[in-house]
């Protein structure tokens, strides 16, 4: 296991990833525990306040955001350095995007039905961060043979036809498959191929004259979120507590 470890992880400089991932994951999830509990009144914990203003955990978080990554990038990959500050931008990006919404929204919106965008942001930000950690390279560059890499005609076409796949994906309306397909072609392919989701830029531009795509769109794209919103609201309230009712509490943002 400590060679594997080493092999894989230290030596190719992926440590500071690692420990800036673990650091999100569980800063986010201390996090969400420790506004659940302001929530439910329990627990030594109370809201930040100064001169009557409400501190919110997103302020913190912009400032280590900040030193982390200006730390991370004089670091480099490898020492003591560049581990410290991985830590340090991970728990600073874990406080910033678990309210998200709220930055979004410019309101208050932790446990409203916006406030669900902050878990989706931080459950889809941890799940691209994997990826590189588990070997995917940006843009399908990992699925290019070293005699490849020497033709440069052949690796710039790689990159742009990915890169065009990405971007007909995004326009279709599928922002996860996009995100997504960055690290991994075959997702964007998919994305790219299959119809647009209704009100997307591509939507409104190719498919006004074409009723029967947009019959096909729309109704595969309410069978798709009739399967999966249900799936997806009760992940959300697994991790960030929105079905806890406590009347008469406040927002508990800390």
């Amino acid at each position: 296991m400590g060679h594997w470890f080493s092999r894989n992880i230290v030596e190719p400089g992926k440590l500071p990833m690692l420990l800036a991932l673990t650091s999100f994951v569980v800063t986010f999830l201390v996090t969400r525990t420790v506004t659940r509990l302001i929530r439910a009144g329990r627990g030594p914990f109370k809201n930040v306040s100064s001169g009557g203003l409400h501190i919110h955990h997103v302020v913190p978080g912009v400032v280590l955001t900040v030193l982390g990554g200006f730390g991370a990038v004089a670091s480099g990959r490898h020492g003591f350095g560049a581990a410290a500050f991985a830590v340090v931008f991970g728990i600073g990006a874990g406080l910033v995007l678990d309210e998200f919404a709220l930055i979004l929204h410019l309101d208050d919106v932790y446990w409203s039905e916006e406030g669900r965008q902050s878990v989706e942001v931080v459950v889809l930000t941890a799940a691209l961060m994997l990826l590189p950690l588990s070997g995917f390279s940006p843009l399908g560059v990992d699925d290019v043979t070293a005699e490849e890499r020497q033709d440069r005609v052949s690796f710039i076409l790689t990159l742009v036809l990915n890169f065009v796949f990405i971007l007909v994906t995004l326009v279709k309306g599928k922002l996860r498959m996009a995100l997504i397909g960055v690290f991994v072609p075959f997702v964007a392919l998919v994305g790219a191929v299959r119809l647009a989701r209704p009100g997307s830029w591509w939507w409104r531009h190719f498919y006004g004259r074409r009723h029967r795509s947009r019959a096909r769109g729309t109704v595969r794209a309410y069978r798709h979120d009739k399967r999966w919103t249900r799936v997806r609201r009760k992940v959300q309230d697994l991790i960030g507590g929105f079905q806890e009712r406590v009347p008469g509490r406040g927002s508990g943002t800390s």
